[in-house]
C-alpha cells in the first residue's frame, strides 16, 4: 500500500488528517456504545434492587402470616402489588390474597387475582398454581363446567397428578362419576404410593364405588 512508503511524519500528518475527517463519528459512536452499556447495567442494576426490594416486602407478607396477622399480610400484598407490579413476587402476593379471601369465605374475591396470574405469569409452576385453585374455587361454587374448562390444559408437568384429582372432583360434582373414578385413578398411577395423597385418592376412589351402585341398582330396577 502507499502507506508503506511514507515517512513517519508524513504517516503521522495522514493520521491527523483521518482523524480530523472521521474523529467525530469515531468519538460518537464509542460514545454511543458506552452509553447503551452503561444504560444496561443501570437497567440491571436498578432491576436487581427493586427485585430485592420487592423480596423484602414479601418476607413482610410471609412474617405476618406466621403469626396470623392477616390484616397485616393483606395490606402487605396489597402494598407490594401497588409498588413492584411485574416482579416474580408480584404473583406470589396476588395468590397470597386469593388464599385469604378463600379463608375467610369469600372465594368470589380470589377469582380476579387468580385468574391474573394463570394469564399473565411468567413462572409456569405460578400458573399452575393458580389454574389448579381457580378450578377449586369454581366447583365450590357449583360451577363444575367452567372448573374443568379451567383445567383444559396438557401443560401439567409436576402438577398432573393435582390436575387429575381436581378433574375427579369436577366430574364428581356433575355426577359423571364414571369419568370421575377414571380420572382419580389416572392420579392415583402419577402419585408415591407411599405418600398421603395416594390413601386420599383410594379413599375418593372406594367413596365411588359406594356411591355409584345405589344409582346402579336403581336405573336396573
Amino acid at each position: 500500500m502507499a502507506e508503506d512508503y511514507l515517512t513517519d511524519d508524513e504517516q503521522w500528518e495522514a493520521a491527523k488528517r483521518w482523524l480530523a475527517q472521521n474523529g467525530l463519528w469515531l468519538i460518537g459512536g464509542v460514545v454511543l456504545a458506552a452509553a447503551a452499556i452503561l444504560a444496561w447495567r443501570f437497567y440491571q442494576s436498578h432491576g436487581n434492587e427493586r427485585t430485592l426490594r420487592a423480596a423484602a416486602e414479601f418476607d413482610s407478607i410471609t412474617l405476618a402470616l406466621d403469626h396470623n396477622d392477616f390484616a397485616a399480610a393483606r395490606k402487605a400484598a396489597s402494598g407490594l402489588l401497588a409498588t413492584y407490579p411485574g416482579t416474580p413476587y408480584a404473583d406470589q402476593a396476588e395468590l397470597t390474597l386469593a388464599r385469604l379471601s378463600i379463608d375467610d369465605g369469600q372465594d368470589a374475591n380470589a377469582i380476579a387475582p387468580l385468574t391474573h396470574v394463570m394469564q399473565t405469569s411468567k413462572d409456569a409452576e405460578l400458573k399452575n398454581i393458580a389454574r389448579l385453585r381457580l378450578a377449586r374455587v369454581q366447583i365450590d361454587q357449583g360451577k363444575p363446567d367452567e372448573a374443568l374448562a379451567t383445567l383444559a390444559t396438557t401443560d401439567n408437568g409436576p402438577f398432573a397428578a393435582r390436575f387429575h384429582e381436581t378433574r375427579g372432583d369436577a366430574l364428581y360434582a356433575k355426577k359423571d362419576f364414571t369419568g370421575a373414578g377414571a380420572e382419580y385413578r389416572a392420579a392415583l398411577g402419577a402419585t408415591d404410593p407411599r405418600g398421603s395423597d395416594a390413601q386420599i385418592l383410594q379413599l375418593k376412589i372406594s367413596d365411588l364405588g359406594a356411591t355409584a351402585a345405589p344409582t346402579d341398582t336403581k336405573g336396573q330396577s
